[in-house]
């Protein structure tokens, strides 16, 4: 594999804080989380402690003044440990930069410092039971009241939404409009009016928390509106970039853990006299897997290093997570082939490595959703 260039000499210390806590702290409970459906409080707290927690976020709100390198770091070492539970991302590269960026001074110093001990979680909350990938659709609505918004509505797929304290929320402050109606809300977890659904039960990533939201006239503040009315759609386009982008880390970063899963297993797994890595075929199957995992991960390099300069476009993004996703399909798929019936055991990393990447080629705009941007931008119509 063509070495890595990305990461400095304190990026690599911090990788090894990051593997020592996920071996630790995460792998030996993962299996019970999954069985919960949910990490509990007490993980989120330690991560802030070990500050895997809005690692990009400046100290001034509590962060570690790092960059996105740290957080990818956080992102591969969960991902090499297969522990999808942890929604650590989520509420880091993804909430986090929403309230830093868009937030008044008094929002950032509410929520920043507490997100990152883990003293609050935060969620994001977009896909509607009418759909998720056209946000121009949504149909949750918020009503000015006096210096009140009132949020009616419905979300649905809502990832960290059972333990989340504040939940960003996209609604319709303008129904005439598409694009051009959306705003974003703060929405603390006890404002009354907001329910908290059941717990869905998903194919994978089973320890991550997915739940459904109801807003029954839920009233907030003015001081609760997150950036300009009626630019949230404009705020969510801008910071889909780095959501996809995370996506193909951790995509790239799962393929890779697989490869080495399944030559550890073939090294020593015997049949017919021999070793399962003995036959052409295995070495044939490793050696297409090897290569594909490493042109992906050459392309989402380049792309992490456009993004620490602000240079990732929308539809690099949207190729690294097109195609970063759907190659972890493929090889996870030819992995779990080379385990025999072991590699459709739960018990096994690879089995449910397999059935959590599924949702990698949905999360963050499904795989249509990123053709049409990259086939729209080719023929010039973008």
């Amino acid at each position: 594999m063509i070495p890595r260039e990305l990461f400095g000499e304190e990026h690599e210390i911090f990788r090894h804080t990051v593997r020592r806590f996920v071996e630790q702290e995460v792998s030996p409970h993962h299996a019970a989380w999954e069985d919960s459906g949910v990490v509990p409080r007490s993980a989120w707290l330690k991560a802030g402690e070990a500050g895997l927690l809005c690692c990009a976020i400046p100290a001034e709100y509590g962060g570690m003044g790092g960059d996105f390198l740290h957080s990818t770091v956080v992102i591969e070492e969960l991902a090499r440990a297969g522990a999808t539970g942890p929604a650590f991302s989520l509420h880091s590269d993804i909430v986090a930069p929403y309230i830093f960026h868009y937030g008044t001074e008094a929002q950032k110093r509410k929520w920043l410092p507490p997100m990152a001990t883990g003293e609050a979680l935060a969620a994001i909350a977009m896909t509607e039971p009418s759909g998720g990938s056209d946000l121009q659709g949504i149909r949750t609505v918020a009503r000015r009241d006096g210096d009140d918004f009132v949020i009616s509505g419905q979300k649905v797929f809502i990832t960290n939404a059972q333990g989340a304290d504040v939940i960003v929320v996209a609604c319709k402050t303008d129904l005439a409009a598409r694009a051009k109606g959306i705003s974003l809300f703060l929405v603390e977890k006890d404002r009354p009016g907001l329910g908290l659904g059941r717990l869905l039960k998903k194919v994978g990533c089973k320890a991550m928390d997915t739940s459904e939201l109801f807003f029954d006239q839920v009233r907030v503040p003015m001081a609760n509106l997150l950036g300009e009315e009626n630019r949230g759609f404009y705020q969510l386009m801008s910071e889909l970039a780095q959501e996809r982008l995370i996506q193909a880390v951790r995509a790239t970063a799962t393929a890779e853990a697989a490869l080495q899963w399944t030559i550890d297993y073939v090294s020593q797994r015997e049949a017919f006299g021999r070793t399962i890595g003995d036959f052409q075929n295995t070495q044939f199957t490793l050696a297409e897997v090897h290569a594909e995992i490493a042109l992906c991960r050459a392309y989402v390099d380049r792309c992490v290093a456009l993004h620490l300069n602000q240079g990732l476009d929308a539809v690099d993004a949207a190729v690294a997570k097109m195609t970063c996703t759907e190659m972890q399909g493929r090889i996870l798929d030819r992995c779990l082939q080379l385990f025999g019936g072991w590699g459709y055991m739960w018990e096994l990393p690879i089995a449910r490595a397999f059935a959590d990447a599924r949702m990698a080629r949905i999360a963050g705009g499904s795989i249509e959703v990123m053709k049409h941007i990259i086939g729209r931008n080719i023929m010039g119509k973008a």
